[in-house]
């Protein structure tokens, strides 16, 4: 499915020179986070590291905000090939196979890719706002992953169920890696078991 926000770069590159030039941004924008955080990130910074001109970093973004967001976008197109790559053949696939690979995946990001642990798929939505951010975005990936692997339609039963186990395990996974830099693996052990429990009232027969 598309994605729900629009795009954060203010042009898509054309040649393959500038995409290069785009993904070394992106690459130094991540190593940044890991080093200094997001407070301390500046544009100056990202393009001394991506050995770039300050320009070409405002001809992608207006702000280090749309800078990161586009981080988050990368990651989360990423995560989904990821996830495809380790999958079966549409519509042979059982649910809980899937979830365990949703869940492995995003486990090995989180302890492995630069950047991610910070932002992962990009900054959250604040308190009161449309249901219409970064979570949504990846449960409507998710769902339309899931129903393709098991061969169900993928209606709204579906969407809102991964929305709510996206949620769920969003906020379980942090608290586990605010436990321990890798991730506290009684955590994550509770929040497969949790999402499994409550995905199987949806996908279970």
């Amino acid at each position: 499915m598309g994605r729900v926000s629009p795009s954060p770069l203010r042009r898509e590159p054309v040649q393959r020179r500038s995409a290069d030039r785009l993904a070394r941004i992106l690459d130094a924008c991540a190593e940044l986070l890991d080093e200094c955080g997001y407070e301390e990130l500046s544009t100056r910074a990202v393009a001394e590291r991506a050995g770039v001109p300050i320009g070409s970093v405002y001809r992608f973004f207006g702000n280090k905000r749309a800078l990161v967001d586009a981080l988050g976008h990368r990651n989360l197109d990423r995560y989904a090939e990821r996830i495809a790559a380790r999958l079966g053949p549409p519509g042979e696939g059982d649910w809980r196979a899937v979830v365990a690979v949703v869940l492995d995946e995003y486990l090995e990001m989180k302890r492995t890719v630069a950047g991610f642990t910070l932002i992962d798929f990009g900054a959250q939505v604040p308190l009161g706002a449309p249901v219409t951010g970064v979570n949504s975005e990846v449960a409507d990936r998710l769902s339309g992953l899931l129903a393709a692997q098991v061969g169900r339609p993928e209606d709204e039963e579906l969407r809102r169920a991964v929305l709510v186990a996206v949620e769920a395990a969003d906020a379980l996974l942090q608290l586990a890696f605010r436990a321990d830099p890798v991730g506290d693996e009684r955590i994550v052990a509770e929040t497969r078991r949790l999402v499994g429990a409550y995905l199987a009232q949806v996908l279970d027969p």
